[in-house]
């Protein structure tokens, strides 16, 4: 589970490379008085540790007094933020715009409105290759304010431009902030809840999606406003299973990178996350060669410095990469080979702690889960589910819901009849409160409490032929979309394992 250590500075410090740990030394002894540098000792004091003790601190560091702590790690925070923001500065656009724009104020303040004048216009210029409206407008602003306070021979050919100019940014900044909210309330509505789930889940999504102002940008042109647009539709299929919508609009999402490479670096994480979704939305299509195909990109694009560079960007591939890869093991069939990444992928979790957050580490515990299940290994099964059941989360109901039915199935699996009897009353309850409980999940609880009940083995035959036309009604499918019940139970009546069934099925298809 994810490291939850709430001193700030402790996990600033963890998170620096070697390089911006000996940058930031060469910062305080250039800019520091000699005062100052007890910030030094602080620094090295907390690398040292393994896990933030404040006592172990104070204790080891006599010339800290604890009175003087508070003050040292706020100014120690600062100047570590002051070196990165020189080391970082090349790499990020809006580092650069502020600092331009910083340098505007200073003239302005010295009276040099003039030269402030030429460097706002620089900085516009620069804005608007880069999509970067919010500061646009800051530009503005202040070119209006020297404008209406000062003579600078540009009024009368300025005045209407620049209000022009205003009401342009201030539409686009409008449309562009309406749509990226319906895009994070379309996002979170799936962090908390997972696929639709019913009719009035359906009428809830209906009512984001048809908003007025998707229709507003359809015809816009801006990076943007297409960009919020994109993922509101691509979220919206992925939530109510319209796959074809998810992969159409996935493909908008990474086209508009690809047209536009120069916003693979200002917004790379947008883009990796978009060739995550087109990746999902091929594996949810069983689109294999187009699945392999857009993993090689993301793998190249992990590769380059934009991502290497980047801890963010190194992280957020680090997950999409291995979740593919989970998604094709269970694609091919090929569990037990899937099963040979999981210490690398567990040890790479391990130094990723402090950054992951907790949905993502739900979703690795529920795959890995899964991949054992597939290659036969209930009892590591449970395992890993029973870090899913017992970590209190107040977030994708599905996954706690679908980890409570697996863990019954996977007790089942060993024949433990009384755990199943004793956790079924319970997981029951617990997934109808969730409304996670449709026909599949009432059909597949008959069944146990049946095969429980009888002490024999209900019909395997009988429960396949009331699954299978569930399978085709979109609000009962989500089902299968965490649990491949249909698999399971051909395995058990075709005495194969579950691996070589859905390994038949993927050599049928792309036969």
């Amino acid at each position: 589970m994810p490291n939850l250590s709430t001193d700030a500075l402790f996990i600033l410090v963890k998170s620096l490379e070697k390089g911006e740990k000996r940058n930031f030394k060469l910062y305080v002894a250039r800019n520091s008085a000699s005062a100052d540098l007890k910030i030094v000792q602080l620094f090295d004091a907390l690398d040292k540790m393994k896990d933030y003790d404040e006592d172990e601190l104070l204790r080891k560091n006599e010339s800290i007094q604890k009175q003087q702590l508070s003050n040292l790690k706020a100014h120690l925070y600062d100047q570590i933020l002051s070196s990165l923001r020189i080391v970082k500065q090349a790499e990020n656009i809006d580092l650069q715009i502020h600092e331009q724009l910083d340098h505007a104020k200073i003239l302005y303040n010295k009276g040099l409105y003039l030269q402030s004048l030429r460097i706002l216009d620089k900085i516009k210029t620069l804005t608007k290759q880069n999509n970067q409206v919010t500061f646009l407008l800051q530009v503005l602003f202040l070119e209006k304010k020297i404008e209406s306070l000062h003579i600078t021979r540009s009024m009368q050919d300025r005045a209407k431009q620049l209000s022009d100019e205003i009401d342009e940014a201030n539409e686009r900044l409008e449309l562009i902030a309406k749509t990226s909210n319906l895009s994070l309330q379309l996002y979170s509505w799936y962090i908390q809840h997972g696929h639709a789930r019913n009719e009035e889940d359906r009428k809830t999504l209906d009512a984001f999606i048809q908003d007025p102002i998707i229709e507003r940008v359809k015809s816009v042109k801006g990076f943007y406003e297409r960009l919020y647009r994109y993922q509101c539709y691509c979220w919206y299929g992925f939530i109510t299973q319209d796959f074809l919508m998810h992969y159409r609009y996935a493909q908008k999402w990474v086209d508009l990178f690809e047209k536009d490479e120069n916003m693979q670096l200002i917004e790379s994480a947008q883009y990796i996350k978009g060739l995550h979704n087109l990746i999902s939305a091929h594996f949810d299509l069983k689109n294999i060669d187009k699945f392999k195909e857009t993993i090689c990109i993301l793998e190249n694009f992990s590769e380059s410095q934009i991502v290497l560079n980047n801890k963010n960007n190194l992280i957020q591939s680090f997950i999409y990469l291995y979740i593919a890869k989970i998604n094709q093991h269970f694609l091919e069939g090929t569990f037990s080979e899937g099963l040979a990444m999981i210490p690398t992928m567990e040890e790479k979790l391990k130094d990723i702690e402090l950054y992951i957050d907790s949905h993502r580490v739900l979703v690795f515990y529920y795959k890995i889960a899964c991949l054992f299940f597939g290659a036969g290994d209930a009892e590591k099964t449970i395992d890993y589910l029973n870090r899913i059941i017992n970590w209190k989360v107040n977030l994708r109901d599905d996954l706690q819901c679908y980890a409570r039915l697996l863990h019954l199935i996977a007790h089942y699996e060993l024949g433990n009849t009384e755990v199943v009897a004793y956790l079924s009353k319970s997981v029951y309850r617990f997934m109808a409160k969730m409304k996670n409980l449709g026909a599949v999940e009432v059909v597949l609880f008959n069944f146990l409490r049946t095969a429980i009940q009888s002490g024999n083995e209900a019909s395997f035959e009988n429960l396949l032929q009331k699954l299978e036309p569930l399978e085709k009604n979109k609000l009962e499918s989500r089902a299968f979309m965490y649990l491949d019940i249909i698999s399971w139970l051909e395995s058990k009546i075709q005495n194969k394992e579950v691996q070589t069934i859905i390994k038949e099925k993927f050599v049928l298809h792309n036969s």
